[in-house]
C-alpha cells in the first residue's frame, strides 16, 4: 500500500510480540482469539477495516458486549462511518499498543481478516515506486467513465485484490499504477518486503475448514445476522445519512441490505446475495493468508473449533518464544 511510514525502527527481539488469528469472515477468529487472551492474560487489537466503526456492529460481526466485557479489544466501535481510517493510522495506533502489552510482558492478540492491516501490523508499510500523476489520473478518468477498476485489479493481481474492498478506490488505484510502472503485482512485492523486514515477531494462526464447511458457516452467520435486525441497522445507517458511506464502504451486505429497504429488492433476494457476496469474500481473503507461508492452519472437523485449537495455539506460540527473528 502507498500508505505513509512513520520511518521508526524498531530493536531487535527475541520474544515473541504478537499471536495473530487470522483467516476468511465466518471461520470463528473472535472466539478463538479470545479464548487465547483469557488464557494469556492479555487484550485484543482488532484488525478487522469495518468493524472500527460504530453502528455497524450487526452487519461486520464485531464482538458483542459480553465479549468485550470479557477481554478490552481496541479499535472496535471507534469512528463514524464517515470517517477515514487507513492501514498506516491503524498500524501507527496498533503499534503504541503491542509495545504498551509487551512492556508489561503480555503477547498481543491480533485478530481480524484484513490482510493488509494484518501485514501493516507485523511486516510496516510497503511504499512501492514513486507515485505517477499521469497514471493515476488516467485511472481516474476511467473510474469516473464506468470502468470497472477491481475487476481489472483482480485479473491482473487477484491476490492483492483479496486483501481490500472492491470500493477502496484509492488502493485499487495505486495497485494498478505500480503493476503498470513495474510490470509486476504489488502482491508480490508485498512479499518481498516481508522477507525484508518483519517489524515485529509474530506467530500466526488460522482455522482450517473445508470450503463447503465455511460457506455453510457463513450462510448461517448471515441468517444469524438477518435475525438479530441488521434490516433495521442499515435502515438506521441510511436515516442517519450515511448512504454514500455504505457506497464508499463497500462492506458485504450493506448495500444488498439497503437494495432491499429502497425495494429494489426483496428480503429473501438481498439475504441470498448478501450470502453470495460473502462466500466470495471469504475465497479473496482464503486467496491472500494462503500465500503468506508463515501462517499456522489448523485444521478443523465437526463444524467448530475445540479448546485442542486453543491448545495448539498456545503451544505454537510456546514453540517460538525465545527464538529471535
Amino acid at each position: 500500500t502507498d500508505a505513509d511510514s512513520d520511518g521508526e525502527e524498531l530493536p531487535e527481539t527475541a520474544v515473541i510480540s504478537i499471536l495473530a488469528v487470522v483467516g476468511p469472515t465466518g471461520s470463528g477468529k473472535t472466539a478463538l482469539a479470545i479464548d487465547l487472551a483469557v488464557r494469556l492474560d492479555t487484550e485484543i487489537i482488532s484488525a478487522d477495516s469495518m468493524q472500527v466503526y460504530r453502528g455497524m456492529e450487526i452487519g461486520t460481526a464485531a464482538p458483542t458486549l459480553e465479549q468485550l466485557a470479557t477481554v478490552r479489544h481496541h479499535f472496535v466501535g471507534m469512528l463514524e462511518p464517515d470517517q477515514e481510517f487507513s492501514a498506516g493510522e491503524f498500524r501507527r495506533l496498533a503499534r503504541e499498543v503491542v509495545e504498551g502489552l509487551n512492556a508489561r510482558g503480555r503477547v498481543a492478540v491480533v485478530v481480524g481478516g484484513s490482510g493488509l492491516y494484518i501485514s501493516a501490523l507485523i511486516d510496516g508499510l510497503f511504499e512501492g515506486p514513486p507515485k505517477d500523476d499521469e497514471i493515476r489520473s488516467k485511472l481516474h478518468a476511467e473510474a469516473e467513465s464506468g470502468v470497472e477498476l477491481f475487476e481489472r485489479l483482480k485479473g491482473v493481481d487477484p491476490e492483492y485484490a483479496a486483501s481490500i474492498l472492491p470500493g477502496d478506490l484509492r488502493r485499487i488505484v495505486r495497485a494498478l499504477e505500480v503493476h503498470e510502472l513495474t510490470g509486476r503485482p504489488i502482491s508480490a512485492l508485498h512479499h518481498e518486503h516481508q522477507e525484508r523486514t518483519g517489524e515485529y515477531s509474530a506467530v500466526q494462526v488460522a482455522l482450517d475448514y473445508p470450503r463447503e464447511e465455511l460457506y455453510r458457516r457463513i450462510n448461517e452467520r448471515v441468517d444469524a445476522m438477518v435475525a438479530a435486525g441488521f434490516a433495521d441497522e442499515v435502515k438506521s445507517l441510511l436515516d442517519r445519512g450515511y448512504r454514500a458511506e455504505i457506497e464508499r464502504l463497500r462492506s458485504v451486505g450493506y448495500r444488498e441490505i439497503a437494495a432491499y429497504i429502497d425495494g429494489a429488492k426483496s428480503l429473501d433476494e438481498a439475504v441470498e446475495a448478501t450470502k453470495q457476496q460473502t462466500r466470495r469474500f471469504a475465497k479473496r481473503q482464503l486467496t491472500w493468508f494462503r500465500a503468506d507461508g508463515r501462517i499456522h492452519w489448523m485444521p478443523v472437523a465437526g463444524g467448530a473449533y475445540t479448546p485442542d485449537h486453543v491448545e495448539r495455539g498456545l503451544e505454537l506460540l510456546q514453540a517460538e518464544e525465545g527464538v529471535a527473528r
